[in-house]
């Protein structure tokens, strides 16, 4: 199989963006080894794009095309199209995923 592009939306970025900086409050350095955790597991997607398995609360409502591979406490979600891999959302896998959603959708 051939090398997938992955591509970080704007959301997923922002929410990256957040988690370095509020880690970043307690330890600039710990911030950093999570932001390249988190940004080298995503480029591994582009190697084996079926190994996050389908995200399942949407899998529940019959929504297959959308997949998470979780880092630590991280799930970090994302869809398969046309040969590129489009990163969705970074979010903390200890929260309630349709409260998070249902936030987005209200902004």
């Amino acid at each position: 199989m051939d090398k997938m592009k992955v591509i970080w939306t704007e959301t997923a970025n922002q929410d990256l963006n957040e988690i370095i900086e509020y880690i970043a409050n307690d330890s600039v350095e710990i911030a950093l080894k999570k932001f390249y955790t988190i940004k080298d597991s995503a480029k591994q997607l582009d190697k084996f794009p079926e190994q996050g398995r389908i995200i399942p609360e949407l899998k529940n409502e019959n929504i297959m095309k959308y997949r998470e591979f979780i880092i630590s406490s991280w799930r970090l979600m994302y869809k398969i199209e046309e040969k590129k891999i489009y990163i969705m959302a970074v979010l903390d896998g200890r929260r309630n995923i349709e409260d998070i959603l249902m936030k987005r959708q209200l902004r």
